[in-house]
């Protein structure tokens, strides 16, 4: 039986990575993401790729988008839980209240409302069960000077994680979290031209492939739901990660 996955922020970057390695390890995958344009460039000519434009931070819209997954499939394996964003480096006074809410809207509010959607198709298709894997961050282990917003947000995406590991057991719902450091994506493009560190100077750092990315998260995937891979970090070995904060 083919398995069913879906991804969010699937039109670039992680999303986009995760997506395309799913589909040729042989998902059939629901790619979710605010531009269809960007989507469709995602999934190709893969025949087990459904486009669901979607702004995860839209109740109305996901509640569509995971209607859409039941309708075509019957059931949900796997949510790679992926949308995400943040603001240049500002202190917090800096900080509109609009860019906080903007942040949150994708980071948290999205989170939750995917993660929502799944767990209850997870919960009521037969065979139940399934795996929800959120895509956090190492700002939810140590901040990067300036990152309230987004580190703030991290830290409630482990918490939903740790919650909905506890939560879903009864109904053979597995959750997990991939906590990425510098992947080579375009939001992390600032990378290669310095960014703040914590002694105040701005320092290029070391990227990965976003394929070891994708690599990592098939992983996570391919566990039988009676093992999960509870916190999986990954990062680039000489970032300056460890001994941080």
């Amino acid at each position: 039986m083919a398995r069913i996955a879906a991804v969010t922020g699937a039109g670039s970057g992680i999303g986009r990575a995760a997506a395309r390695a799913l589909l040729e390890a042989g998902w059939q995958v629901a790619l979710l993401g605010r531009r269809a344009a960007m989507l469709e460039e995602t999934a190709g000519d893969a025949p087990g790729a459904l486009c669901l434009p979607c702004d995860v931070s839209q109740p109305d819209r996901v509640e569509a988008a995971f209607a859409a997954i039941e309708a075509r499939w019957s059931r949900l394996d796997l949510l790679f839980n992926n949308a995400g964003g943040g603001l240049g480096s500002r202190l917090i006074d800096e900080v509109s209240w609009e860019d906080w809410r903007a942040v949150m809207g994708v980071n948290l509010d999205g989170m939750f409302l995917c993660a929502r959607a799944a767990f209850a198709l997870m919960r009521r298709q037969d065979p139940r069960g399934g795996r929800i894997v959120n895509n956090g961050s190492i700002s939810a282990h140590a901040p990067r000077p300036g990152a309230l917003a987004y580190t703030v947000s991290k830290h409630g995406v482990t918490g939903l994680t740790r919650q909905l590991s506890l939560d879903g057991r009864p109904f053979d719902i597995a959750c997990g979290q991939i906590d990425i450091g510098n992947a080579a994506t375009a939001l992390a493009s600032a990378m290669a031209a310095g960014v703040p560190q914590a002694d105040g100077s701005i320092r290029p750092e070391p990227v990965m492939d976003v394929e070891i990315v994708a690599r990592s998260l098939l992983y996570m995937a391919g566990l039988p739901l009676e093992a999960n891979a509870q916190f999986l970090t990954v990062m680039a070995t000489r970032m300056p990660f460890v001994g941080r904060g």
